[in-house]
C-alpha cells in the first residue's frame, strides 16, 4: 500500500523526534536549521504543538517535549502487553548475567523502540532509556530482523547499507551473520556496533512466525566471554518462547 505524506503532519512528526533526541531545549532557529525547514513553517507547526501539549516554550522561547507527549506514550505502552509480559523474564536476565536486559517492539524496518528494560547490577552499565530508537538493521537485532522479518530482500540490502557501524562487518560477512541468526534462532554481535560490547538478541514471533519483538542483553565484552553469551542466548530464547504463548 502506497500511504502518500501529509506534508504538517511529517514536519510535526519530525519536530516532536528532534525535540526527543534533545536533553536541552532548542529554539525555533535551531530547529529549523536542523530540519531544514523554513522559520515562519516551523513557528506555525509549534504553536499547534504547543497547544496541544505535546510541547511546551519557556520564557526565552525554547522548546522541548511536553507532558502530552508523555501520557500518549504511557498509553501506548499500556495497550501493548509485551512491554508486562516480558518484564519479569528481562529482570531475571539481568540478576543472572552482567547485562542490561530489553524488551524491543519493531514497528518497521526503519527503527526499533525499547519498551522494557531491567538494568544490570555490575558496577559497568550501558544507559538505555524507555523510548530509545535505534536503526532496526542495526547490530543483533538486525541480523534477527533481516532473518524472521520476511521484508523484501532489496530493501533490506539497501537500508543495511546506511547503517553506521563502529567495526563495520562487509556485506558477505553480515549476510552470513543472518543466515546463522536464522538457523540457531538468536545473533551475537562483539563489537561491531559498539567497539568493547556485546550484544545478544533474541527474535518474538508471531503467529505468522515473523518478527515482532526482540528480546536484547547488552554488555561489556571483558565481563561477557563468548561461553557466556552463548548461555545467555539460549536462556532468553526460553524467555521469548513464553512470551510468544503468553501472547497467543
Amino acid at each position: 500500500m502506497t500511504v502518500r505524506a501529509v506534508p504538517a503532519v511529517t514536519r510535526a512528526v519530525a519536530i516532536l523526534r528532534l525535540l526527543g533526541r534533545h536533553k536541552t531545549p532548542l529554539g525555533m532557529k535551531a530547529i529549523s536549521q536542523a530540519l531544514g525547514l523554513v522559520p515562519s513553517t516551523s513557528l506555525h507547526i509549534l504553536r499547534v504543538l504547543v497547544a496541544e501539549e505535546l510541547v511546551k516554550v519557556d520564557t526565552a522561547k525554547q522548546y522541548s517535549l511536553g507532558m502530552g507527549a508523555l501520557s500518549l506514550a504511557r498509553t501506548a505502552l499500556d495497550n501493548s502487553d509485551f512491554p508486562t509480559l516480558v518484564q519479569p523474564h528481562i529482570d531475571a536476565l539481568s540478576r543472572r548475567y552482567p547485562v542490561t536486559a530489553i524488551g524491543v517492539e519493531l514497528p518497521n524496518l526503519e527503527h526499533m523502540i525499547v519498551v522494557a528494560l531491567s538494568q544490570t547490577q555490575a558496577p559497568v552499565r550501558l544507559h538505555v532509556d524507555i523510548g530509545s530508537r535505534f536503526p532496526a538493521l542495526i547490530s543483533a537485532t538486525g541480523r534477527c530482523v533481516a532473518a524472521f522479518s520476511g521484508q523484501p530482500q532489496a530493501e533490506i540490502d539497501k537500508r543495511f547499507r546506511a547503517l553506521r557501524w563502529h567495526n563495520a562487518p562487509t556485506y558477505a560477512a553480515w549476510r552470513k551473520e543472518v543466515e546463522t541468526a536464522r538457523r540457531q534462532g538468536f545473533s551475537i554481535d562483539r563489537g561491531n556496533y559498539i567497539a568493547g560490547v556485546t550484544v545478544v538478541a533474541v527474535p518474538v514471533l508471531n503467529v505468522a512466525g515473523t518478527i515482532a519483538q526482540t528480546i536484547v542483553s547488552v554488555g561489556i565484552s571483558s565481563q561477557l566471554d563468548r561461553a557466556a553469551s552463548v548461555a545467555l542466548a539460549h536462556d532468553m530464547q526460553d524467555a521469548a518462547r513464553a512470551v510468544e504463548t503468553q501472547l497467543g
